[in-house]
Formats: C-alpha cells, structure tokens, sequence
C-alpha cells in the first residue's frame, strides 16, 4: 500500500484555521508573563500561537481595555483586562507581577509587539527580579514592516522610538544621530510629520527618507525622497494615524585628494611603496597605479 502525505483535515479554532495532526495542548498556562504581539492593522496577521495563548491565559494587561476589547470580541475571546500604560503606577505593577506567581498573564499594546516603544519594559524587569518566568511571542512589528517595505539599507539599522516633540529637541536628537552609520527608524505622527520631516532635511540633508503609513491596511503607503519633496507633498495630502518615518544612512564620499596623500605618507612611514599604494588603494578604492606614481613622488621629496 502506497503511504499518503496529503495533510489531515483543518478545522476552525477562534477564527485561526490548524491542522488535526496538531498535538492537544493543556487547558492551564504555566504562570507567569506572556509578551503577545497583536496586529498593526490587519487582523488576519495575528499568529495561531498567540490566538491559542490568548484563549488560555487568566487575564490580559494591555494599554488601553477598549482597544483589547475590541480585538478579544473578533478572536470570540471574553478575559479579564487589566490596564497597564505609561500612567501606571508603581504599586499597580507590583500588584500585577505578584499576581503572576499564580496566574498566566498575557501583556499586548494597542497594536505591534510589547516592549517596542512600550511601558512594558518596567513589567518585564519586575518580573525577572521576582523570578516570574517571562515567554515573547514573535509576531507584527510595524518597525520592521516599514524597513522590509522602503527598500532602504538594512544589514544595520537603528529604532529610536518617536523623535522628541518639542523643536530644539528633536534637532539635538537627529544631531546626535547624524554620525550613525546605519537606516534610522522612527515612529510618528500624523500632525507632526512634516515638522520632523523639515528637522531632517535641515540636519540631514542629503539623507533619503521613507515614510510608511497605513501599514497592512487597504491604502498601505510607502513614499521615498528627500525632505522637500516629502514635505510638499504631505503638506497638500496631510496623513492620518500613526506613521514610520525611515532615513537612510549617510552616502560614502570618496576621499580628496589631500586624504590620499595623508594616507600615503603615514603608510610610507613603515611600509614600502608598492605596499603603501596597495594598503591605501584598499582602503580608499582609488587607483593603486595612481597612488604608487603619487608614493614615489612623496618618497622623493
């Protein structure tokens, strides 16, 4: 008899479709903490596992209950919430990290993974300290979504969070930035793109930007250019929602001349001429046959 590899039959599960060939899981979560990343705008990229940790848990901490509520109701979920933001205070944390000594907490933001521009940071500390075991979840990440989706540089990227709002701020912040040699990433505003967009151009001005909006919805958007042209055109179509604002890395200039010869006569110090011209042409990518005749004239000075 020959064996067959077609899957078993699917069946429904809160809305999440899995396989029978899945191995049951037990109805009690092990207590503790559990960071559960939620969609950012389409509900069908939530993952089975969270689903599954969703249903099983004693309780969900989230930002703000409406928002959560809302999410529960369209998975088929009915939990207890608990709210913890920026706003909460230290006894309220307290209370909720004692509680996960025998209770399996589920921690979610309004939208994205926990603990990316999140308050949940001071919760997972708390809960290593107490030796509350602490289980992330991988799932959407509106960063990296609008990385993957600009096309610009990512072997090294760096997340700053939202820029400061306040304008003398958040020009300290992007001048301190300017030497990083990697796409910088940043959460924004609607009403405040186009002043952090002038910000760029005025400290940053030869940098590429991307502004990627409405991630996984219907009218998901991604523009690319410098900051006067993104200006103008945000200027007569002002966006809405929630926003990450990429900039490129800073282009590789070609040494001057005057950079060469530095290079040359510091080499020529311990090395011969034809290793000099070769140690700077593969420094510099600048001609070897070039850098030697200009060795040899140093080296006859």
């Amino acid at each position: 008899m020959r064996a067959s590899f077609l899957p078993r039959p699917s069946k429904l599960v809160h809305g999440v479709r899995v396989s029978n060939d899945a191995q049951p899981l037990p109805d009690r979560l092990t207590p503790g903490l559990y960071l559960v990343a939620t969609p950012i705008g389409n509900l069908g990229d939530i993952t089975m596992r969270a689903v599954d940790i969703l249903s099983r848990c004693d309780g969900v901490a989230c930002e703000d209950t409406r928002v959560t509520g809302k999410l529960l109701k369209r998975l088929g979920l009915s939990k207890p919430m608990w709210r913890y933001d920026d706003h909460s205070e230290n006894r309220d944390r307290h209370r909720l990290v004692e509680s996960m000594r025998t209770r399996a907490v589920a921690l979610v933001s309004d939208a994205g993974t926990p603990m990316i521009s999140d308050p949940g940071f001071r919760l997972v500390n708390d809960c290593r300290a107490e030796d509350i075991p602490v289980t992330s979840l991988p799932g959407a990440c509106a960063a990296v979504v609008g990385l993957t989706l600009s096309g610009l540089p990512n072997d090294r990227f760096l997340f700053a969070g939202f820029l400061p709002t306040k304008e003398k701020a958040r020009r300290v912040t992007l001048e301190e930035l300017t030497a990083t040699d990697a796409t910088l990433i940043f959460y924004e505003t609607g009403p405040r793109l186009v002043k952090s967009l002038k910000a760029i151009g005025e400290v940053m001005p030869e940098r590429e930007i991307a502004v990627a909006r409405e991630l996984t919805k219907i009218h998901e958007e991604c523009r690319r250019g410098l900051s006067d042209g993104l200006m103008a055109y945000y200027d007569a179509h002002p966006p809405k929602g929630e926003i990450v604002l990429l900039v490129g890395p800073p282009q590789e200039h070609a040494p001057s001349d005057a950079d060469a010869e530095a290079m040359l006569r510091e080499a020529l110090q311990t090395m011969k001429t034809s290793q000099a011209a070769a140690h700077v042409s593969k420094a510099t990518g600048l001609d070897r046959k070039s850098l030697y005749t200009q060795a040899m004239r140093i080296k006859s000075e």
